[in-house]
């Protein structure tokens, strides 16, 4: 009866039930070595979770971090384009090698393993969660400081095989400015609590446009709410990223690493500090 009535928030209850079991998570395959770990989330889709965490591997890269990216967005793959990486998934009888970017990021992802990267991936729930897992158990993720693993939107099967599967150091959690802002939080934020995973910060996209004659910042969708919704749940904002044409060049262009001024830049040293 108990489980039957359950919230699935294990701190307002005191049922010894098996959803209190530890949980069971997949070891990396034998020959990786991953020092942290951390997924980029967001409640809703369109937010730029993968230009994200783009940018965040730049700047941890270029703070001298070896740095890998598993793109779990299984069905919208972006990573690869980003960073310009067009080199097949390679593997043998110890397990898959993800490819190189220009500045040395180890990319994995299924456009990589298909013989036409506009081919649509039309598979179901599990066998996507499936494959997610196989990007972290059978590939070998080699002398790593930082994996980030660019999430699909939502709540769903993936973000859950995730949570549920990888031993994660924290979340990332991508935002937009306008009013909903507040529920696209809470939603990821209220999942992460559900599963005892931390909230690393928060990170505003499409913050505003910067008037290139007088500096002035324009707030296209309004005024930002990223500074009440950090306060209201207690999270750092580790970045606001404006609506910037340099960055979505770079990105068409597959030159996202030759990016100068990284709204990013400064979260690599918050970042240190609460994983230590």
């Amino acid at each position: 009866m108990a489980e039957e009535n359950c919230t699935h928030n294990c701190s307002t209850c005191s049922s010894d039930c098996a959803s209190r079991q530890a949980p069971q998570f997949e070891a990396p395959h034998k020959k990786s070595q991953i020092k942290r770990t951390i997924a980029v989330v967001s409640g809703k889709g369109g937010v730029g979770k993968s230009l994200v965490t783009s940018m965040l591997a730049v700047a941890l890269s270029k703070k001298g971090y070896r740095v890998g990216i598993m793109d779990a967005d299984i069905t919208g793959p972006s990573i690869p384009k980003a960073f310009g990486v067009k080199e097949p998934v390679q593997g043998d009888e110890n397990g898959l090698y993800p490819p190189k970017s220009e500045g040395g990021i180890d990319i994995m992802s299924l456009n990589l393993m298909l013989h036409d990267e506009t081919s649509p991936v039309i598979w179901r729930g599990p066998v996507i969660a499936g494959t997610v897992k196989q990007f972290y158990t059978d590939v070998i993720w080699d002398d790593i400081d930082y994996l980030l693993i660019d999430c699909p939107p939502g709540t769903g099967d993936v973000p859950l095989t995730i949570f549920q599967s990888i031993k994660l150091d924290g979340i990332v959690i991508v935002s937009s400015p306008q009013e909903l802002v507040a529920m696209i939080v809470s939603k990821a934020a209220n999942m992460a609590n559900m599963m005892n995973i931390p909230v690393l910060g928060l990170v505003e996209n499409m913050s505003y446009v910067k008037c290139p004659d007088c500096g002035k910042e324009i707030y296209v969708f309004g005024d930002s709410h990223i500074n009440e919704v950090a306060e209201k749940f207690g999270y750092p904002v580790l970045a606001r990223i404006p609506m910037d044409p340099t960055i979505a060049a770079l990105v068409d262009a597959g030159k996202i690493e030759s990016i100068e001024l990284n709204p990013l830049a400064d979260a690599v040293e918050a970042l240190d500090q609460k994983l230590g």
